[in-house]
This record gives structure tokens, sequence and C-alpha cells, in this order.
């Protein structure tokens, strides 16, 4: 039997790949769905019977991300991934909220060409995204339907924990990463996406920056990365499907949208780099 990077969402034992399914000692198992990933969000845990990202939603995101539009921001997180530190000679990567698996395609690539040994497990609440990030078959990487605030990776497992537009976990994350574990938090920079509000909204309004502070991490440091998009035709919806936006909108906004064939605007997240202390 080969070990799993999950847990048991039960008894929170190791689990292992036994056939199709992983299985725990004390017996209880989760099959795999054909895709390779593992439901392990208990019922008891859903506030719905379809949490998370609608399917439509992350189709939309899917398909904008693939374009490449957002392809300056998966190449900095891979390379501040490729330089993080490890505390044996596997890098152990967590991914809270992990989408399609578009950023974790990035890192896994930039780690594999580094020569460096790791195990990246990643994991959101939306099965449709899971779906799609296991799809991927990407090396030495598991995924599973799981809610970072009941994480499905033991205690001090994680060297490097993802947290990428997604809600802030900060005692699971503080319980995963192992003494002196490193987390990068991507937030969006004030400007994102100035364009694509100042069509929505009558007074467009720019997103908060501050020093933003966590208690148990200390920051060591942070990275902007920025860039301005130009969108066209279907494009334009697609990344309107993909923001909070979408659910927030008055309809004259997104009648005007609708109307749009070019968007262009600014475009930036801001990488801050935590470490766990001591």
């Amino acid at each position: 039997m080969n070990r799993s990077a999950f847990c048991c969402p039960v008894c929170g034992g190791a689990l292992a790949h036994t056939g199709g399914a992983l299985r725990c000692c004390k017996g209880h198992s989760f099959d795999l769905a054909k895709e390779g990933y593992a439901h392990l969000l208990p019922a008891s845990r859903m506030r719905s019977k379809a949490p998370g990202d609608s399917k439509e939603m992350v189709a939309a995101r899917h398909a904008f991300l693939q374009s490449g539009a957002y392809a300056p921001f998966a190449e900095a997180l891979a390379g501040l991934c490729a330089a993080a530190p490890a505390a044996g000679k596997e890098l152990h990567i967590l991914d809270a909220g992990c989408g399609e698996g578009y950023y974790d395609a990035a890192v896994c690539a930039a780690l594999a060409g580094a020569g460096r040994l790791f195990c990246l497990a990643g994991w959101d609440i939306a099965k449709p995204a899971v779906r799609l990030a296991a799809k991927r078959r990407l090396p030495c990487a598991e995924f599973a339907v799981a809610s970072s605030f009941a994480a499905p990776v033991a205690g001090g497992w994680a060297d490097l924990a993802l947290n990428v537009f997604s809600p802030f976990a900060r005692s699971e994350f503080l319980r995963c990463l192992a003494p002196g574990g490193r987390l990068i938090y991507a937030v969006p920079t004030a400007d994102h996406l100035m364009g694509l509000k100042a069509v929505l909204y009558d007074r467009p309004y720019e997103n908060p920056v501050r020093q933003i502070g966590y208690e148990g991490f200390i920051q060591t440091g942070e990275q902007e990365v920025k860039a301005q998009l130009r969108a066209e035709g279907a494009q334009v919806q697609a990344l309107f499907a993909m923001t909070p936006y979408y659910w927030k909108t008055p309809a004259d906004g997104a009648a005007r949208l609708a109307r749009q064939t070019v968007l262009e605007t600014p475009i930036g997240f801001r990488f801050l780099v935590f470490q766990k202390q001591s």
C-alpha cells in the first residue's frame, strides 16, 4: 500500500491507497473518483449539497486561466515555491482552496524542473474544481474535496502552505505546518480588476491594501506582480464569472459589461510570505 498525503477526516489517522480507495487503519474508506481525487468532506460539514463555486463558475475560471492571462502570477508563485526550504528531503506542500489546479500545475513544473523532491496535497470544497485539478494528473500531487477549516493533512505535515484568494484558515494552517514552515498568501493589489469594476459599478472602488498580521505567524517577505490585461469576446464574460463581483453586481452593471467586446484592466497580486513562529 502507498501512503497518501491525506489523513482520515473521521479519525485523523493516516490514509493509504488500497486499490481504488483511500483507507485508514480503523477501516474508514473513501473511494477515489475516476479522475483520482477523494471526497474527504463529511456530509455533516457541508452547508449545501454542492458547496463552493458552481460548475459554471469553475468552467469560466478554467477557460480564462487556460488563456494564459494570469501566467505572470503562476510563474511568480512557482518561483517562490521552488525556493522554499524543506524539513526533510521532500518538500511537503498543501494548497488550501486549490480550485482547478492551475497554479499547482505551474508549481509542480517548477519544482520538477529544479530537480526537487516534493509532495503536494490540494483541496477545495467545490467538487467540479477538484475534478479538473485531478484530471491534470500532476506528478507527486493528490487532490480531494475538503474544507480548509478541517484540513485533511496531519499536524506538522506541511513545509509550505499556499492560499490563493481563498478563505484564511489561520488555526488550521498553524496546525498543519511544521515548525518554521512557510505560508504564501495571495491577495489582490489595490487596482486589481479596476477596469472591470469601472464598467460594473457607478462608483468603482479600490481593494484595501494593508499590512496583515496573524497570530502565530511572522511576515518574512512580499512580492508584488502587476500586469495589464486585455480581454476580448467571450473572455470578458469568463473573467466576470470567475470573480465574486458576479454575485453582487447590479443588473444594470452586468448589462453594461455584456455589451463590452473588449475590456482593458490592470491586474495585480501581492504574494505575502509568512513563517510559522516556533
